[in-house]
C-alpha cells in the first residue's frame, strides 16, 4: 500500500464532489426557492421528479443516463462538438450523473430552510422598497444559510459515497473515472484487505462527521424557528 495507490482515487473523488457540489447549489437553490414559494398546482409533482433518485435503484438511473450520455444520445451530440464520441466514461459524464443523483439531497434541506423563513421577513423587505431579487439575497439567503450549508454538505457527501451510478456511466478507468468507492470494490475483489480497510475507514469517519454536522445544522434551524 502506497500513496501512489491511495491518492489518485481520493483526488478524483474530491474533485468530482467539489465540482458537483458547486453545480448542485447553482441548480438546486433556485429549484428549492421555486418549490418553497410557488403556488403552481402541480409543484409537488415537480418535487417528486426531483426526489426520484431517492427511491430509484442506482442501476436503473445509471442505465438511462448511460443511454443519454452515450454516442446515440444527447450527450453524444454534445460530445461531438468538442471532438469526442460520448460523455459516458468521462469525468464530465460523472459530473452530470452525480448532479442528477445527488440533487434531492441538496434541494430538500434548502427548500425546508426557505419555507421556514416565512412571509413576514420578505413582506418587511418589500415595505422598505426592496426588489424581489434584493429580498432574496439580503433576507431569504442569510436566514436560510443553515439549510444551504446542510444541502451543500449532504450533496458533497452523497457524491463521495456514490457507487452504482458511477460504475454504470463511468466504469473503472484509473485516473479518469476510478473514484474512491470503485477503488474499495477493486481492493476487496483482489483481497487487498489492508488497503480496503484504510479507504473504508476514511469514508466511515467522513460519514460520521457529515451526519454530526447535518444534525447540528438541523438543530440550529429548529431553534431559530422556535
Amino acid at each position: 500500500m502506497s500513496a501512489e495507490t491511495l491518492w489518485p482515487p481520493i483526488r478524483l473523488t474530491l474533485e468530482l464532489a467539489g465540482v458537483t457540489t458547486v453545480f448542485l447549489l447553482l441548480l438546486g437553490t433556485p429549484i428549492a426557492w421555486w418549490l418553497a414559494r410557488t403556488r403552481f398546482r402541480f409543484k409537488e409533482a415537480v418535487a417528486a421528479l426531483v426526489a426520484l433518485p431517492l427511491v430509484l435503484p442506482p442501476t436503473v438511473l445509471g442505465f438511462y443516463l448511460l443511454i443519454a450520455l452515450g454516442p446515440d444520445g444527447p450527450g453524444g451530440s454534445v460530445a461531438r462538438l468538442f471532438g469526442e464520441r460520448s460523455l459516458a466514461f468521462s469525468f464530465p459524464g460523472l459530473v452530470i450523473g452525480s448532479i442528477i443523483y445527488s440533487l434531492p439531497f441538496t434541494v430538500q434541506p434548502i427548500r425546508s430552510a426557505f419555507e421556514a423563513v416565512g412571509e413576514r421577513p420578505l413582506e418587511a423587505a418589500a415595505t422598505l422598497r426592496a426588489s424581489p431579487w434584493d429580498a432574496f439575497w439580503t433576507v431569504a439567503v442569510p436566514l436560510a444559510r443553515p439549510g444551504l450549508i446542510a444541502g451543500a454538505v449532504l450533496g458533497f457527501a452523497h457524491t463521495v459515497g456514490e457507487f452504482g451510478v458511477i460504475l454504470m456511466i463511468g466504469g473503472n478507468i484509473p485516473g479518469a473515472t476510478r473514484v474512491l468507492s470503485i477503488a474499495i470494490y477493486d481492493h476487496v475483489e483482489l483481497m487487498e484487505w489492508g488497503t480496503a480497510h484504510v479507504l473504508s475507514g476514511s469514508l466511515l469517519a467522513f460519514s460520521f462527521v457529515v451526519v454530526a454536522l447535518t444534525l447540528s445544522l438541523q438543530k440550529k434551524m429548529g431553534g431559530r424557528d422556535r
